[in-house]
């Protein structure tokens, strides 16, 4: 088993690297870029305005959910897989997915399995805490993305000396993007296994996305189409804001939608395709893909994916490359291919600790394993959050709220150095809190700031 699935990774691998030494310059010509077409791109309200079919299970029942499940939690300070960091009364981002999937089984007396894409890193740990769920009702699949060497910048050749994960040969592999989900999903038997199944779709996204819960009224307009003029792919995008000018976003590019990553935009038009004006939405990677579709197109080889050269350094200083590939490339592949244009709440993604302190803040309520905007906050829209290095590890941000304060009218909190919040604290508006370098600033328990600016050496008496 381990000789075959070693073979196609190391297939893939060289499929990859070919590809690699033949294209030369960027992979996209500036000036073929184009918007989409009106009608690609739909909005929400319109997708929902057609309501939902009289049997809801029979939908549900065509579709399977894939998480992204490769990543570790070193962003965050945390070792082993980042699915299993605690984001909300103590459930972790997979419980509250395994919550939401086994609620809509449960309501709607359906059978969504959910598989979980894991990466070398993450497989056995994940396994291990997978028994927890086994009275649970779904059905739970994993499946392993490849594993490609890491190829030295300079001489081009990979920098592993053996097969071996381990030891000296920690540092020489890497999962290749999210990208890999097509050659992985065929090559382990689960893609043919799911539509034995009867499965039609599958709705993918990343497992630390709190906001990408299965939308039934996205599934019906999917289910609803004639079949002769089936949408074999959906991406969920939404509006660009000025955090999000790094997204990828949608183009029409000869004669397709095509996905843009920042990575591949050619240096001088950078700030071009930063700007909000032109480019005005950016992918979720909440996507919906035909099953059907993609057996077909791998089979046919016909997945052109733009390859993504992520370059590194390595502890000793070694500068490698690793040739990656994003899921939400293969659009321009499939039929009747579209965006749809979802509100900000089906983006939710948790990648540092200010992301976490919205998650477990008042702002958000939890109900079967999905997040709402609390109906108490006036704005639809999240507070900007920027918290120091102090609080970039979760053990440490953890330490430093007795209490998560309450942020219902919080418009923007920045924090920089050695700040702890006391008990049932609330921010209001503008919060600007800085402890300069070896001072320290302890925001006492009930203390409420409104449009404050905090700083020096404080410790604030009760007021």
């Amino acid at each position: 088993m381990w000789i075959s699935s070693f073979q196609k990774d190391f297939d893939g691998f060289k499929k990859i690297f070919h590809r690699f030494l033949q294209v030369k310059g960027p992979s996209v010509d500036w000036a073929k870029i184009n918007r989409p077409p009106e009608d690609s791109i739909q909005p929400y309200e319109k997708i929902k305005a057609k309501g939902l079919p009289d049997n809801v299970s029979a939908s549900l029942n065509k579709l399977a959910v894939v998480k992204l499940n490769g990543g570790l939690g070193t962003s965050m300070g945390c070792k082993g897989p980042k699915s299993l960091i605690s984001v909300r009364n103590e459930n972790t981002f997979l419980d509250l997915t395994v919550q939401q999937i086994e609620h809509l089984n449960k309501t709607f007396n359906a059978d969504v399995p959910l598989v979980l894409m894991n990466s070398f890193n993450t497989d056995d740990d994940t396994k291990k805490i997978l028994q927890k769920y086994k009275h649970h009702r779904v059905n739970i699949h994993t499946f392993n993305q490849s594993r490609y060497p890491r190829i030295n910048k300079e001489s081009l050749l990979p920098i592993a000396k053996n097969m071996a994960v381990s030891g000296e040969n920690a540092e020489a592999w890497y999962p290749p993007g999210h990208g890999d989900i097509y050659a992985s999903f065929s090559n382990c038997g689960l893609l043919d296994k799911l539509i034995a199944e009867g499965k039609e779709y599958i709705f993918v996204s990343n497992i630390d996305n709190l906001g990408a819960t299965v939308d039934l009224f996205i599934l019906h307009h999917l289910m609803s189409q004639p079949a002769d003029r089936r949408c074999e792919f959906i991406m969920e995008v939404t509006d660009k804001t000025r955090a999000d000018v790094k997204g990828g976003t949608l183009i029409q590019y000869d004669d397709h939608l095509r996905l843009l990553e920042i990575a591949q935009v050619p240096k001088a038009h950078v700030d071009e395709f930063k700007s909000v004006t032109k480019f005005k939405i950016f992918n979720t990677n909440n996507l919906w893909i035909s099953l059907p579709a993609i057996k077909r197109l791998h089979e046919k080889n016909a997945m052109d994916l733009e390859i993504i050269v992520n370059p590194k350094t390595l502890d000793g200083g070694l500068n490698v490359i690793q040739l990656e590939t994003a899921v939400g490339a293969a659009i321009k592949s499939f039929n009747n291919a579209m965006g749809v244009n979802v509100p900000r709440s089906r983006f939710l993604p948790v990648k540092t600790s200010s992301d976490l302190l919205l998650v477990m803040s008042n702002l958000y309520s939890l109900d079967a394993g999905s997040l709402t905007m609390s109906k108490r906050r006036e704005f639809p829209t999240t507070p900007h959050v920027k918290l120091g290095s102090s609080f970039t590890k979760v053990q440490d941000f953890l330490t430093r709220f007795e209490s998560i304060p309450d942020m219902l009218e919080l418009d923007h909190l920045t924090v920089s150095g050695d700040v702890t919040f006391g008990k049932n604290v609330s921010l209001k508006g503008t919060v600007i809190i800085i402890a300069n370098h070896g001072d320290r600033i302890d925001i006492p328990a009930g203390a409420m700031l409104e449009n404050k600016i905090v700083s020096g050496n404080l410790r604030i008496l009760d007021h």
